[in-house]
């Protein structure tokens, strides 16, 4: 099976470790992922169904309107798409609007751009929920409308929520294969990235990740999660077993220095 891009530029994206994760996950009826980010392992698996959940409810937005209607929500995005939209004026414009509206057709329209105009496929909020990520100064953004075409026919197998993390678990059956891409625990310190949702990922919730990954297992449900490989995810999924592979990070602002780390893949089963 040919691999499949997600339309969407994003931080943590699964796309490079794709082959690693399906050779581990279990068969079933049904892929739940509680953190769907953009899709990578949605897009390259074939399961019958899938519920797909992200805490992110401008991107279950967007799904929702691909799946209900890609023709119109193509056709309007397109057309941001050109050398005009991409300057630093217009782009900090449309963010300014994206921050200002309330309405969801436009939200969508505004995310795709920013997605693709701003830097490095961040997805990022402030407290008070604003989008904040900067220009990213591309030559030409790309319109990823063949990628957007593949996602929109795949998402008919789909059930998108917004929620957090322990309902879609909740939600999850016998028959049911559950794959979690949280929030990473932080290499050091300063290199926490939690305001993805505009709430955050403590450590709290790594550690509930763990245990409701655990309670699944007992009621044999299969989990596999994905973190970076620290003495703390170690401890955490101890009761996982462990398959360690290296990828290259690609938050770091500058590519020189975008140095592999080792990421952990605990499959409870």
């Amino acid at each position: 099976m040919k691999k499949q891009r997600a339309f969407l530029k994003w931080a943590g994206g699964k796309y490079g470790l794709i082959d690693d994760i399906s050779q581990l996950l279990p068969q079933g009826d049904r892929l739940v992922e509680p953190f769907v980010g953009a899709g990578s392992v949605f897009l390259n698996t074939d399961y019958k169904h899938y519920l797909l959940n992200d805490v992110n409810k401008d991107l279950i937005n967007l799904y929702k309107l691909i799946q209900s209607d890609a023709k119109e929500y193509i056709t309007e995005s397109r057309k941001l798409f050109n050398a005009d939209g991409n300057t630093s004026e217009r782009y900090y414009d449309i963010r300014q609007q994206f921050n200002a509206t309330s309405d969801s057709f436009e939200r969508s329209i505004y995310f795709l751009y920013m997605n693709r105009h701003g830097y490095n496929g961040l997805c990022r909020y402030n407290l008070k929920g604003g989008y904040n990520v900067p220009f990213g100064r591309y030559k030409k953004p790309y319109f990823p409308e063949a990628e957007l075409w593949n996602f929109a026919e795949k998402s008919q197998q789909a059930t998108f929520t917004s929620h957090c993390f322990r309902e879609s678990f909740k939600q999850a059956k016998a028959g049911d294969v559950i794959y979690c891409d949280p929030p990473y625990a932080p290499l050091s310190p300063t290199a926490s990235f939690t305001s993805y949702s505009g709430q955050g990922f403590k450590l709290i919730d790594q550690q509930h990740l763990a245990q409701v990954a655990e309670q699944a297992q007992a009621a044999q449900i299969p989990v596999l999660i994905s973190n970076h490989d620290l003495p703390l995810t170690r401890e955490l999924y101890q009761n996982a077993e462990f398959t360690i592979k290296q990828v290259k990070r690609t938050i770091s602002q500058k590519a020189g220095t975008r140095l592999k780390v080792n990421e952990i893949l605990a499959l409870y089963k």
